[in-house]
């Protein structure tokens, strides 16, 4: 999975030679919307060069299996299959298997390192006789290695037919997909949303809809209704009520709880709505889920933190949500906005009180753009990655990474003469983001949101996982 960050003078035909990928397939995987034109010190994820093989007449799984000496299972996961059986004459397929091509001064070792395997199952697999027994232009077959596998919920906040097209390109990469979200009301009622075209194409393509559920909006924080409705046994009732209604006429499969902003003298209030709503979400056959605030400890303060209960909700929820972005805030100085030492405060904490099984890691996908100097109060812009790579590209500005927090950043000046910093992700941040989610041994990764593009995420996602499918 190389990352090769663009140099003065790169173009994608020096690099298409230079890691024997074609040229449109580091397009594609990065969604480069100006091929001629790269950005210095931009990432780019640089997808490993596997065999494609057409199926032909007569062909099985285990058949072509045998013929690159890979199993059934790595080819079916490749390729989302969903039995042995679900292939045609003309498919063609991706095949699980890692050629590295030897340049000047490479050794064993240090190609192994690149692909978390050994010298010596490089050695076998290739039948070489010594460690040293390698040349420069040499294509080394590099063995299989299991990835684990997870489970990826995406939140939308596109509705519609619109929700539904969002959602149709990133299902192969989805264990869960909920639009965001279905607002409570003062007397226990939800606000509707135009999300039924979401489930329906969710459970055509084999994710779960999760419908979403929360206290504040964009001019709300929230307070005060979540007060209202915790504080009310039958308020709380009615509110339970509502939402299994709604899952069952739309066709939801889960359920996911956003409150936030909660008092924290609603703490136990929050708590036993918690209780009521996943013993009567079990025994009518749905999952729960709720967002947490990222907690470094039980006893933080503050409104966000306080009435989230971490021990509870890991009790009571089949997983939990953990918020792991916010810290570069809009309305805040500019920052990384999901700095790697927080994210990891915030886990380390977690999973001393939630099993690991039970925890999946938010991860934002947009970018920030901060007017200089920063006044309190002002806000930043907010947009997707694409759009972030685009001003670079528009301002002739250099790319650079903050190797502390693991994100990039760059400084501008725009046509005004006004300064400018903006920060956002790409393949080195999230592939940061992925290792700690390894090192943890967490359910998954939670996205915010799906209607910001970053194709070289989905990309790297897939080299990295296995997507479940439940």
């Amino acid at each position: 999975m190389p990352i090769h960050i663009v140099q003065k003078g790169d173009n994608l035909w020096k690099l298409s030679q230079e890691y024997g990928v074609s040229v449109n397939r580091i397009i594609s995987a990065n969604g480069l919307e100006e091929p001629g034109k790269l950005v210095s010190g931009e990432a780019l994820f640089i997808p490993d060069a596997q065999p494609r093989y057409t199926v032909r007449p007569g062909d099985t799984l285990q058949a072509i299996a045998n013929r690159y000496d890979v199993t059934v299972k790595s080819i079916m996961d490749t390729n989302q299959l969903k039995s042995p059986t679900s292939i045609y004459a003309g498919q063609r397929l991706t095949i699980p298997l890692l050629y590295h091509q030897v340049a000047e001064g490479e050794t064993l070792t240090t190609i192994a390192a690149s692909y978390n395997t050994t010298p010596q199952a490089i050695q076998t697999a290739n039948q070489l006789s010594s460690p040293s027994d390698i040349f420069v232009s040499q294509m080394l077959k590099i063995p299989e290695t299991p990835k684990p596998v997870i489970d990826v919920n995406g939140f939308l906040t596109q509705f519609g037919h619109q929700g539904a097209r969002t959602l149709r390109e990133h299902e192969n990469t989805l264990t869960y997909a909920s639009p965001f979200a279905h607002r409570i009301e003062a007397d226990g009622g939800l606000g509707d949303l135009d999300d039924v075209p979401i489930v329906q194409t969710a459970l055509r393509y084999g994710v779960l809809p999760m419908m979403a559920i929360t206290n504040f909006s964009s001019t709300e924080t929230g307070t005060e209704l979540a007060h209202t409705i915790l504080s009310s046994d039958p308020l709380q009732n009615t509110l339970i009520q509502n939402t299994v209604t709604m899952m069952k006429s739309k066709g939801y499969r889960g359920l996911n709880i956003d409150f936030e902003n909660v008092l924290p003298q609603d703490k136990d209030n929050y708590n036993q709505f918690l209780q009521k709503a996943a013993n009567r979400l079990h025994a009518e056959g749905f999952f729960i889920s709720s967002s947490l605030a990222p907690k470094t400890s039980a006893d933080q303060k503050g409104l966000l933190y306080e009435a989230h209960d971490y021990p509870v909700h890991g009790r009571l929820m089949d997983f939990v949500v953990l918020m792991t972005y916010e810290w570069g805030y809009r309305f805040g100085p500019p920052q990384a906005i999901s700095p790697i030492g927080q994210i990891r405060k915030v886990l380390e904490y977690a999973v001393s009180v939630i099993p690991k099984n039970k925890i999946m890691m938010g991860f934002q996908v947009y970018a920030r753009d901060w007017l200089l100097p920063h006044v309190k109060g002002m806000q930043a812009e907010t947009f997707d990655i694409q759009e972030a790579i685009s001003r670079a590209l528009q301002y002739n500005a250099t790319i650079q990474y903050d190797a502390s927090a693991q994100s990039p950043y760059y400084p501008y000046t725009d046509a005004q003469g006004k300064s400018h910093e903006v920060w956002f992700e790409d393949a080195r941040s999230a592939q940061a983001k992925f290792e700690l989610a390894k090192s943890f041994n967490l359910r998954g990764i939670s996205y915010w949101v799906l209607d910001y593009p970053f194709p070289q995420n989905w990309a790297l996602l897939q080299d990295n996982f296995i997507i479940s499918r439940k």
